[in-house]
């Protein structure tokens, strides 16, 4: 009896395939032959239901009113004073987020110590954590019955504190994996002409990271402004003060003024865009220049 083989080992019949086989068929079949057209259709169609749409829909409601009745959302003196509020503490958490942040994540890749992977764990721990309960913690912290002798409790330090909390994650996790891509014997070979640690680090790894950290940056300050949960109890919601622009969104949709606080949210939209498109630009291009120098 004369046996045959297969000379194409990827022609396996999907009837007589192992699972992983089979899977394998499927990705090689989709990847090789799926038509380009559709997984582009299927992926704008998503993405215009969950995203596009509901932004549309806020754009409309804002317009409701009128040009005029949109200005005078946006530049009523609560609405003025809450975007002050929200900016200011936003911006100054995510310098400090980009500095600790890049601290944590070059810990976490570079050194060894007991409960590392612990701690690596505990960073994700604000993405889990529903943004109420970390206000509530930050309440019992840092509120009237402060265990640690900080009473932060309607203050924009208490509102900085929460909206640290939620956005650190976003500058660790994306320092992270670029970190641990770069080429140390880069760092060796400059520290062996003698460059400082500094020097090495501001020359060889900082121009590396810096894509990252921009997008980080990004993300964590698009979170901040959006952010309600984390800041409604420690901050309090006093005006000119701890008020933050979604605390006001809040007040106005509670006053049946549907317009206008489609009208702050289209403005929170469009700073936070204006934000993440900049800062990708910039590191879009610091990426090339790194690669051109490479």
């Amino acid at each position: 009896m004369t046996v045959t083989t297969n000379p194409n080992p990827e022609a396996i019949r999907p009837e007589l395939a192992e699972p992983g086989d089979t899977a394998q068929l499927v990705a090689r079949t989709f990847g090789r032959h799926g038509n380009s057209s559709l997984r582009v259709g299927v992926a704008t169609v998503w993405l215009s239901l969950i995203v596009l749409l509901p932004l549309a829909a806020i754009a409309w409601q804002a317009a409701g009113g009128g040009w005029r009745a949109f200005t005078e959302a946006v530049t009523s003196r609560a609405a003025l004073a809450s975007f002050e509020v929200t900016l200011s503490i936003s911006a100054g958490v995510t310098v400090l987020n980009l500095l600790f942040g890049l601290l944590i994540a070059w810990v976490l890749v570079r050194d060894d110590f007991p409960g590392k992977r612990l701690v690596d764990a505990i960073i994700d721990l604000p993405f889990a954590l529903p943004t109420i309960v970390a206000s509530l913690v930050m309440l019992a912290l840092y509120g009237k019955n402060s265990p640690v002798g900080l009473h932060l409790q309607h203050t924009p330090w208490g509102v900085a504190v929460a909206l640290a909390f939620v956005t650190l994650p976003f500058v660790v996790r994306a320092v992270q994996p670029v970190l641990m891509e770069i080429d140390r014997e880069t760092e060796e070979a400059a520290a062996s002409l003698g460059a400082s640690g500094p020097k090495v680090f501001t020359s060889v790894v900082l121009p590396s990271l810096l894509p990252a950290l921009l997008s980080g940056a990004g993300l964590a300050f698009s979170r901040a402004i959006g952010e309600f949960g984390s800041v409604v109890l420690i901050g309090g919601a006093v005006p000119g003060k701890t008020e933050v622009s979604s605390q006001w969104i809040r007040t106005l949709i509670e006053n049946d003024d549907r317009t206008g606080a489609a009208a702050i949210s289209i403005v929170l939209l469009l700073i936070s865009f204006v934000v993440l498109f900049t800062l990708r630009l910039v590191g879009a291009r610091a990426a090339r220049h790194e690669e051109g120098s490479a």
